[in-house]
């Protein structure tokens, strides 16, 4: 029978993958302080201009949406896409009125966005709640256009695996086979690693030619 122990990092290791609830409202202040930096990174590594039509995939917290919003300007559209209902709810009613974001649930696997849509996408401490590794990159191959990039987000995995609630669900997986799986999706990767506390944070920005 688990301990109280397990039980406490099993509720933290579920909020961190599916932010709802009354814990939920916490968790995404947490990661929205906790990611900050690197999602601004990622946002930057996406290299668009004003008026592009950009997302952020699995979006928790909501910070990217921010930024991206910024990024792209007045004539620009972002999408925000987040399994959680909670933290949909939570986006909904923040950016209210807001005519410029476009909101929809959604996985990795299952994007709710026509083929060639996006300029760009950033996805950040995602891939660590899916199974299917491959099918995620294709899904964000199919939804870039020519010339867009996907930048995807991931702690080091070494650095991941000494965390406590790492093993009640998350799924880590070496760099080099995120990087295999993106361009066994057709996509030309570069990485970047980020020395960024507390933990390193890597990088992928995978290109659409």
């Amino acid at each position: 029978m688990p301990g109280v122990k397990d039980r406490l990092l099993t509720t933290v290791a579920d909020q961190l993958g599916n932010p709802h609830g009354t814990l939920g409202k916490v968790v995404a202040f947490v990661l929205n302080r906790g990611n900050k930096r690197a999602i601004a990174a990622a946002v930057d590594a996406t290299g668009v201009a004003a008026g592009a039509t950009v997302a952020d995939i699995g979006f928790g917290g909501g910070i990217g949406l921010t930024l991206l919003l910024d990024r792209v300007g007045p004539g620009g559209v972002v999408h925000g896409i987040e399994p959680s209902a909670d933290m949909l709810a939570r986006a909904r009613s923040g950016f209210a009125g807001h005519g410029r974001i476009v909101l929809a649930e959604g996985t990795l696997t299952a994007l709710p966005l026509p083929d060639a849509s996006l300029d760009a996408a950033i996805t950040v401490n995602t891939l660590y709640f899916l199974d299917e590794l491959p099918a995620a990159c294709a899904e964000l191959a199919r939804v870039l256009r020519p010339g867009g990039a996907a930048v995807v987000g991931i702690g080091d995995p070494d650095a991941m695996a000494a965390m406590p609630f790492t093993p009640y669900g998350f799924t880590l997986r070496p760099v080099a086979d995120v990087v295999a799986a993106l361009a066994g999706a057709g996509l030309t990767v570069e990485q970047r690693t980020l020395a960024n506390p507390p933990i390193p944070h890597h990088l992928l920005i995978a290109r659409k030619d």
